[in-house]
C-alpha cells in the first residue's frame, strides 16, 4: 500500500509512468522482497502502481493528447485526479486483500517525531506538484508557464537546499534536457501533420461512416474503443498511440456526444494499462530488472491487477462525471 500511495504522490512530480516504476521501484521493491513479500507480487504491484505516472496530473500523456485533440491543458489536468484517485482506491484494496490472504506485513511504524523530522526535511520537495498544479489550477499561470515555474523552483531546491545538484553536473543536466525536449518537439512536429492528413483524407468520416453502421449507441461505441485502445496500448508506445488513435478517433466520439476532456482521459487510461500489459508493457521490463524475476513470472503475476483495470477503466468511461465534474466545478 506504500507503494501505491508513494507512486501516486511522484507521478504528481514524474508525468511518466517508467520514471514513476523506476524511482520508486529502485526503492521500495527490494525494501518489500526484504520484508517477505515474493519477487513477482512486489514488481507486479509497483509497476501496475507506476502506472499513475500517466494518468495522475501533470501527466506527459494528458499534454500531449491535449495538443493533439486541441483542448485545454489544464481542464485534463484537472479531470484526470478523480479517475487517478478511483485507479488508486482500486489497487490500495486489492493490495489490502493480497495482503491479508499471503500474511505479508507491513512496515514497522514511525514515532510521531520521526514523521515530522521527515516531513520537514522533505517540505520543499513535496511542494513542488502543489505549487505547479495549484498555480494552473488557480489562473495564476498557463501549463506552458507552469513548465517554467517548476524548471526555477527544482533548481533553486536541488541546487541551493538540498544541494543535490553542483554546478559541474547543470552542463549534462541542461544537454539531457535538450535533447528530450527536442524529442518532444519532434513528437508534437508529427502530432500535427498526422492530424493534418487524416483531416485533409477524410479518414475520420471514414471510420465513423463505418461505425454507424455497426452501431449508433454511445455505450457499444465506448465499449468498442477501450478493446480497440486497450489492444492498441499492448503492441504501441502510448505517444505513438496518442498520435495515431486521437484524430481517428475523436471526431466519431464527438458525433456520439463524448466531451472531448472525458475522451481524452479514457484513452489516457487505457495506454496507462498498455504499460503493464505484455508484450511491450514498459512498467513491466523496467520492474522484472529491479527485482531480477522473468518477464514471463511478472506477466503472469500483474494479471489479476489488470482485471482491476479493466473494471476502473469501465467505470470512469461509463461514469462522465467522475472526469466532468470537477473541471466544470471550477470554471
Amino acid at each position: 500500500m506504500v507503494a501505491i500511495i508513494t507512486s501516486m504522490f511522484f507521478a504528481a512530480i514524474s508525468g511518466s509512468g517508467a520514471a514513476t516504476t523506476a524511482a520508486i521501484g529502485a526503492i521500495l521493491i527490494p525494501a518489500m522482497i526484504a520484508k517477505g513479500y515474493s519477487k513477482e507480487y512486489a514488481s507486479a504491484n509497483q509497476a501496475v502502481s507506476g502506472a499513475l505516472g500517466v494518468i495522475i496530473p501533470p501527466s506527459i500523456s494528458l499534454i500531449l493528447y491535449g495538443v493533439v485533440a486541441g483542448v485545454s491543458v489544464s481542464d485534463l489536468f484537472i479531470a484526470g485526479v478523480f479517475p487517478g484517485l478511483v485507479i488508486v482506491v482500486s489497487l490500495l484494496i486489492m493490495a489490502y486483500v493480497v495482503s491479508k490472504k499471503n500474511g505479508y506485513v507491513g512496515v514497522e511504524k514511525s514515532t510521531p517525531k520521526e514523521i515530522f523530522v521527515s516531513f520537514r526535511k522533505s517540505i520543499l520537495a513535496l511542494l513542488m506538484p502543489v505549487v505547479i498544479l495549484g498555480g494552473i489550477y488557480g489562473g495564476i499561470f498557463t501549463p506552458t508557464e507552469a513548465a517554467v515555474v517548476a524548471v526555477v523552483y527544482g533548481f533553486v531546491v536541488g541546487v541551493f537546499i538540498y544541494k543535490e545538484i553542483n554546478i559541474k553536473q547543470l552542463g549534462k543536466v541542461l544537454i539531457d534536457s535538450a535533447v528530450t525536449t527536442s524529442i518532444v518537439m519532434i513528437i508534437i512536429g508529427t502530432a500535427g501533420l498526422f492530424s493534418f492528413y487524416v483531416s485533409i483524407t477524410g479518414i475520420p468520416d471514414m471510420i465513423m461512416s463505418q461505425i454507424s453502421g455497426i452501431t449508433t449507441n454511445a455505450i457499444i461505441f465506448l465499449l468498442v474503443i477501450n478493446l480497440v485502445l486497450l489492444i492498441a496500448g499492448m503492441f504501441f508506445d502510448g505517444a505513438a498511440a496518442i498520435l495515431i488513435f486521437t484524430p481517428l478517433f475523436l471526431p466519431a466520439a464527438i458525433a456520439f456526444g463524448i466531451d472531448p476532456i472525458h475522451f481524452g482521459v479514457i484513452i489516457v487510461v487505457n495506454l496507462a494499462i498498455g504499460l503493464v500489459t505484455p508484450p511491450v508493457g514498459l512498467n513491466l521490463f523496467v520492474a522484472a530488472q529491479i527485482s531480477g524475476i522473468s518477464f514471463a513470472k511478472l506477466s503472469r503475476a500483474v494479471l489479476p491487477f489488470i482485471v482491476i483495470l479493466i473494471i476502473d477503466i469501465l467505470i470512469i468511461s461509463y461514469i462522465p462525471a467522475i472526469s466532468l465534474w470537477l473541471p466544470a466545478f471550477l470554471k
